[in-house]
């Protein structure tokens, strides 16, 4: 069977390195170290054992050929039964393996933090943005899931430069990691007079929520600057330097947040989207050392670079990426979105599992 040895190989070998890392007695005194490892080994467990046991069924299967060849007559039937179960015993185990490399994916369990900005079209681009954010609210409603505004930009008309927020409850990242891309919103605006239809975009990125532990910030890679929030929030928001602009001098990534009274909160909110982008940024950076092609989220809020179109005179919705329509936008908005993110999920599994082989 035709399997990515490399790539168990490597985890084969991640998973003796972790045995070793937590049969150090001085892991005791780093408990978070100790938790991240123990799960790490937790997950790896399965295919590193199906990954051994089929080698064994291999090297069975292999001796019990040998020894047909020179078998005598009493013995062949025996060898021939023992060549059949070997057989399917490396089929089961290959395609086991097969299913642990397409489903697995380490921070399927994670809350998220997303990021949804007004693209090209103007204010209703703006508007469209806070289409989105009402549609994944109410999406995350219906799945029990929490949301969180962790920072916004109103556009004065009731919509968004750009919101981020977080959705928390276990397998967030896991059914909502296929929608980070450029959505494009094809409609007559609320502004325009002629009944024309226009067409506008707004930019969706995805991130696995960080914890404290995986991403390691150097104060001194900080510079935290405080000023006065712009927007609505209170009586004292525009009195007091409550806003925090944050930015990782080693990347150059910078978060803003104002929404909060207190500077204290907004700075804390910064730093878990912070988390969240170098997190984002260390994942990147270890998919292109191991020659993965990522797909883009979004480069640019373009209209021309989309993956899917919400056309309101068709009532109709379409994903580019998987050539998938339904026509019923006004279900999908509410956050009816269980069946397109079901289909995405199906055909992204598939291509992780051509890729693996």
């Amino acid at each position: 069977m035709d399997l990515p040895e490399a790539r168990l190989k490597e985890t084969e070998a991640r998973f003796e390195q972790i045995e070793r890392d937590l049969a150090d007695p001085a892991l005791g005194a780093r408990p978070d170290e100790l938790k991240r490892l123990g799960k790490e080994h937790s997950d790896l467990r399965p295919i590193v054992e199906a990954w051994r046991a089929y080698r064994r069924a291999e090297d069975d299967l292999e001796e019990a050929r040998t020894m047909l060849r020179t078998a005598s007559p009493d013995e062949r039937s025996y060898l021939q039964e023992e060549i059949a179960t070997q057989e399917r015993s490396v089929t089961e185990l290959g395609e086991k393996i097969k299913g642990f490399l397409m489903t697995k994916d380490p921070n399927d369990d994670r809350d998220v933090i997303v990021e949804v900005r007004a693209g090209s079209g103007g204010d209703e681009a703006g508007l469209f943005a806070a289409d989105l954010f009402r549609m994944y609210s109410r999406y995350a409603e219906r799945r029990g899931y929490k949301v969180e505004i962790l920072t916004s930009n109103e556009t004065g008309i009731n919509g968004y430069k750009e919101i981020t927020f977080a959705v928390k409850g276990k397998g967030a990242y896991s059914r909502l990691k296929h929608e980070g891309g450029v959505h494009r919103v094809q409609r007559v605006p609320v502004t325009e007079s002629s009944g024309r239809i226009h067409t506008s975009a707004a930019g969706v990125l995805v991130l696995p929520e960080a914890e404290e532990v995986e991403v390691e910030i150097d104060p001194k890679d900080l510079r935290i600057d405080v000023y006065r929030s712009s927007g609505p929030g209170g009586q004292s928001v525009n009195t007091t330097d409550s806003a925090v602009r944050i930015k990782h001098l080693p990347t150059g990534v910078e978060v803003a947040c104002q929404d909060e009274k207190s500077q204290i909160q907004n700075r804390e909110k910064a730093m878990r989207i912070l988390r969240a982008r170098l997190l984002e940024l260390k994942r990147q950076e270890q998919e292109a050392e191991e020659a993965a092609a990522r797909r883009s989220q979004y480069r640019t809020a373009d209209r021309s670079e989309r993956i899917r179109t919400y056309n309101f005179p068709e009532n109709r919705v379409t994903d580019h990426r998987i050539n998938y329509t339904v026509h019923r936008l006004g279900e999908i908005l509410e956050g009816d979105l269980d069946d397109f993110i079901d289909t995405l999920i199906a055909n992204f599994r598939e291509k992780d599992l051509e890729a693996a082989t």
